[in-house]
């Protein structure tokens, strides 16, 4: 039997119901990330102008309200640019053994690449995961944001 280049091996490509569990998963942790951004932003904000009085809330002004979040959204993107940089997959992924590969190498992808990624699916998310739908009628079934990073998602064997 002839041994295959691994150059010219094709990987499967996870269908949308094992990336949408992948991304439930996920989802816990990042509420799990919010819970300690928000406690770390109403920390500082009573560390430099004093707990509010008994009874009242904190309030915030517009540009405070707008920094605070899109400081929020950057540390969730982080938190995806992160893992896909260094493993490729984040712990949903991994569970349901999907990775994150260059599109034309099949390895990690850059920095660059995570964020352009992490960017665009957040938008692809605002418009009804438009982004996601593209993999249903795309020939090699990648999503919006991959073909936009120059990214896509493989399906791993099992162990």
């Amino acid at each position: 039997m002839k041994k295959i280049p691994e150059a010219a091996l094709e990987f499967a490509s996870p269908n949308l119901l094992r990336m949408f569990a992948a991304m439930v998963y996920d989802c816990l942790l990042l509420a799990a990330i919010s819970i300690a951004y928000g406690a770390v932003v109403v920390g500082l904000r009573v560390v430099i102008f004093g707990q509010p009085e008994a009874g009242q809330r904190i309030h915030w002004s517009v540009f405070a309200s707008i920094g605070i979040t899109l400081g929020w959204l950057a540390v969730l993107m982080f938190f995806y640019v992160y893992f896909w940089q260094k493993f490729g997959q984040t712990l949903g992924m991994k569970t349901w053994r999907i990775q994150l590969v260059d599109a034309k190498t099949n390895r990690l992808v850059s920095y660059s690449q995570a964020w352009q990624r992490s960017g665009c699916a957040w938008l692809s998310l605002l418009f009804l995961g438009a982004g996601y739908w593209c993999k249903l009628i795309h020939p090699q079934q990648r999503l919006l944001h991959d073909l936009t990073s120059g990214t896509k998602l493989i399906l791993l064997k099992k162990k």
